[in-house]
């Protein structure tokens, strides 16, 4: 007998089946892999739907006011449903909802079986960026006319549900079985249909794809070392246009600021005497290229190049498309591998663990059939490729690596182990490319994980103090500190649960116990300290340590901290005691054991940089050093944070000396009446600085306009100033639909003015999308430019590193000039610790930090030689100050200020930007 797939969508009018109605409802069947016949009816709600509700469906009042009401159709809908299973995209509301439905109208509830498509795509879909249908039906391909409806969401549900059956069947017999074991995780019957394929395709096994490999039952994807290619006969660097334009074999276009770049990297590479060199290169003047081929002609795998750049993403776009485009055409090609920190990657046995004594919960079950997937598909084994967000799951924290050091030879998944794969891979790699964080980690590591070369590049180097600084950043939470402490301790938990496996051995139990006593010291000794410290201070909130603070403190407060000192360095010694005695036990440990031991030895880890940590913030206080305390409402907890304002400084790093030629290349690196202000910042005063200039045409591209009429910032409550921006705003984006992103000094005002503005403007079918409110930075990017009106209120990331080309951002509203906040105690103490190196403050960093962020800002709307844009300060200090002259500066000469008003400036929009469109 056929199995009949019932694939439902309903749309309503809202999600509470008690008040809101069905407005549309459309079904799918599908049998045998195949859709068989559709159903689809508008229904009338006989009440109004919401506008935002019409927005998302395209489905007006109008539409549904002569439709069959639901009870007119609910027997047609029970008959259709009968004896099928129901599927549906998230089924716990179509499901639930429908159900409700019926009762309503006098029919039984829905006791049919059912299966989540979400959940399916989730574990056989699992490197998908998102699971919502929308997104899956573009990422497959599947024709989705009309998104949000119920006809078009049920038939491209029902492809999904076909496509992902095909994959299924794909997969290796023993990858299918272990899911199929692991399924009663799954929403309603989804876990029964997986069951139901393995069964069938055990019945016919096929055999595996040559390409995979089965070790301990989990199938892989076998691993092989790509040897580097040396080119027989090397061809000479390209010096000359005609040079580089034979080169390119027309699969390369010739720029001519490209092509400066160019001869600037392989002449600093080659020739030059300086170390390091600056390069201001624009955004979409193609750098990537610019710095790639040179370097193709000089690094070798004993001399690689090392690329650093600011994010993981930018790593992947380096590997995945830039350097295949160059490799088209040259004769030695670039071998490149992406070289991340051992957390990224699985280790395998540590999986493999967890599937032995699983833990049954929905979501570790998920990502745990997920990942078994994605195991037939992966060459590196890096979470990143599974798109999720936070790692902090339980089973990622099981199963992330711990380094090669923790391996054993005789371990079934040594030689298929990813993060050995990886170094097996750097060493027949000429190119290397790293992400800033990773780069300044070097400095906090025993041994590098990168190799000495004579070349380094670092792109968007303007990044690159502020990720020195914040990885330099180092703090202790005494609260969570003792909170995790207490949780450890309780039943089921890590140590319990590692006591119980230390019985056998009577000496490490003794020791674990002494361990378990030093921390409740520590604990206890540290709340001691900071309350009888901190009210002798009479701090009641926030305090910045100082020298002669640390030097007057009583004798009762000094022995506490000494005490607190010798208290870490036992337990350090501790840790080292318990290490050795377990070498010989380790390797008897299966299953969760020995899951529990790797967890423990994290958690040592941990508690050795806490040790540092502590040591540094109690005794080093040189004056680049800033020791931060914030203190709780209980007075008891405390929060202590160890700056370092010389972290910036590249000399002082333990990568520096490594390479032999650096280049920092970015698109804002020069600041007006200062040009060695960012080479100072990297504590490399004297490195030359050369400029490419851009090819944009601001004077026909791009308008600057300041409002005429303004308001004292600094003089207005926090209220009183989002009113002001809401004003503002409403009057200047209620009357155009072009797409707009309003950039934010402060997370707060930001809040308050989507607070008051989302609800009016989606109303009028205009959505707001806003950092902090719906979803990630990459997924209110995506929503963005897949919407021709949208509005995108961001912070702090989006006044930089946002490609919204062409038409997907023509408006840009600033809405007060990028200063940091004074008041803040971090600020404070940089300012100080300025002042005692002879720097003002405000002129010699304030200004220029701030004339920066508003190029970057302007670098979000011409990115290109045929983008347009507008960009609108709501700040009159940039034309009332006389600092507001230095900022202006900054900006690009071909773009004069226009003052004007809100009128003005709506007419100019209507204008300018639909001219030649």
């Amino acid at each position: 007998m056929k199995t009949t797939y019932a694939v439902v969508d309903i749309e309503t009018t809202g999600t509470d089946p008690k008040t809101d109605r069905i407005i549309q409802f459309g079904c799918v069947l599908v049998e045998e892999g195949k859709i068989v016949s559709r159903f689809a009816a508008d229904i009338n709600p006989n009440q109004p739907i919401p506008p935002q509700i019409q927005k998302l469906t395209h489905i007006p009042n109008k539409r549904v006011r002569k439709a069959p009401y639901f009870e007119d159709i609910a027997p047609t809908i029970y008959h259709l449903l009968d004896n099928t299973i129901f599927v549906a995209h998230n089924i716990h509301f179509d499901y639930n909802f429908l159900s409700e439905e019926l009762k309503r109208c006098g029919f039984p509830p829905l006791t049919i079986p059912g299966i989540d498509t979400v959940e399916l795509a989730q574990i056989f879909l699992p490197t998908e960026i998102s699971f919502r249908l929308g997104d899956l039906s573009e990422s497959l391909n599947l024709k989705h006319e009309a998104p949000h409806q119920a006809d078009s969401d049920a038939e491209v549900t029902a492809l999904l549900l076909i496509a992902i059956e095909k994959k299924m069947r794909e997969l290796p017999l023993v990858t299918i079985e272990k899911i199929a074991s692991l399924s009663s995780v799954t929403s309603r019957q989804t876990g029964d249909y997986i069951k139901k394929i393995a069964g069938e395709m055990k019945e016919d096994p096929q055999k595996l794809d040559p390409t995979l490999e089965v070790v301990e039952g989990i199938a892989l994807k076998k691993k092989s070392v790509s040897l580097f290619e040396a080119a027989y006969y090397g061809e000479a660097y390209p010096k000359t246009k005609a040079e580089k334009q034979k080169l390119y074999q027309e699969k390369l276009v010739y720029r001519k600021e490209q092509a400066k770049l160019m001869d600037l990297v392989y002449q600093h590479f080659t020739k030059t005497e300086e170390k390091n060199l600056l390069v201001e290169a624009a955004t979409g003047m193609g750098k990537t290229i610019g710095y790639l081929l040179p370097a193709s002609f000089l690094a070798t795998p004993e001399k690689p190049l090392i690329i650093s750049t600011v994010s993981i993403l930018l790593q992947q776009q380096l590997k995945n498309n830039e350097i295949p485009l160059v490799n088209e055409v040259l004769t030695q090609k670039i071998q490149a591998t992406v070289v991340k920190s051992k957390s990224h990657y699985i280790d395998l046995q540590r999986f493999k663990k967890t599937l032995e004594d699983p833990i049954y919960k929905k979501q570790y079950g998920l990502y745990q059939m997920g990942i078994l997937v994605w195991l037939t598909q992966t060459d590196t084994g890096d979470f990143d490729e599974l798109n999720i967000l936070q790692l902090n799951h339980l089973l990622f924290q099981e199963i992330s690596h711990r380094g090669i050091n923790q391996l054993a030879k005789d371990q079934a998944f040594y030689k298929e182990d990813f993060l050995r794969h990886v170094h097996a891979q750097m060493k027949q790699s000429n190119v290397l490319i790293v992400n800033h964080a990773l780069l300044a980690q070097e400095t906090q590591r025993k041994e590098p994980i990168l190799p000495k070369s004579s070349y380094l590049l670092i792109d968007e180097a303007h990044h690159l103090p502020d990720v020195l600084e914040h990885v330099s950043h180092r703090y202790l939470d005494s609260a969570a500190f003792s909170h995790q402490f207490v949780q450890l301790q309780e039943e089921g938990q890590l140590f319990t649960q590692v006591h119980e496996n230390f019985k056998e051995n009577t000496q490490v139990a003794h020791l674990f116990d002494l361990y378990q006593a030093e921390l409740e010291a520590i604990v206890e000794l540290q709340e001691d300290l900071f309350e009888e410290w901190f009210a002798t201070l009479s701090v009641k909130e926030e305090i910045i340590i100082t020298k002669e603070i640390r030097e007057q403190t009583s004798k009762s407060v000094e022995k506490k901290i000494q005490r607190v000192l010798l208290y870490y360095e036992e337990l350090v010694q501790l840790q080292e005691q318990i290490l050795n005695e377990t070498k010989e036990m380790r390797d008897k440990w299966q299953d969760r054991k020995w899951i529990e031991y790797g967890k423990l030895l994290t958690y040592f880890e941990k508690m050795t940089q806490q040790a540092s940590f502590i040591r540094q913030w109690l005794t080093d206080w040189e004056s680049h050093f800033v020791h931060r305390a914030f203190l709780y409402s209980n007075q008891k907890d405390v929060r202590i944070q160890l700056l370092d304002f010389n972290a910036a400084l590249v000399p002082n790093t333990s990568w520096y000396e490594r390479y032999q030629k650096i280049i920092y290349l970015g698109g804002t690196l020069k600041v007006s009446g200062d040009r060695h202000y960012f080479a100072k910042k990297l504590g490399i005063p004297e490195t030359p600085l050369k400029v490419i200039p851009n090819t944009y045409d601001y004077e026909n591209q791009a308008r600057f306009f300041v409002i005429d009429k303004g308001v004292s910032i600094p003089e207005m409550t926090a209220d009183e100033y989002a009113n002001y921006l809401v004003k503002q705003l409403t009057d200047l984006l209620a009357n155009n639909h072009c797409p707009a992103l309003v950039l934010f000094t402060s997370h707060d005002t930001l809040r308050r003015v989507y607070q008051r503005m989302h609800q009016t403007f989606l109303n009028k079918g205009r959505e707001i999308l806003a950092q902090g409110f719906g979803g990630s930075r990459e997924k209110l990017l995506k929503r963005f430019m897949q919407s021709d009106q949208a509005i995108l209120f961001g912070a702090d990331s989006f006044w930089e590193g946002v490609d919204l080309p062409g038409d997907a951002l023509q408006l840009l509203i600033v809405t007060r000039l990028p200063f940091e906040n004074p008041s803040r105690l971090e600020v404070k103490a940089r300012n100080e610790f300025l002042k005692e190196q002879a720097i003002n403050p405000f002129f010699q960093e304030a200004v220029p930090k701030a004339a920066l962020k508003l190029r970057q800002g302007l670098g979000r709307l011409i990115r290109s030689e045929t983008d347009k844009g507008i960009m609108i300060l709501l700040d009159r200090r940039l034309v009332t100050t006389k600092y507001g002259k230095r900022l202006y500066k900054a900006l690009p000469k071909e773009l004069p200020i226009i003052e004007a008003s809100i009128t003005e400036i709506n007419e100019e929009i209507n204008t300018f930007l639909m001219k030649d469109s």
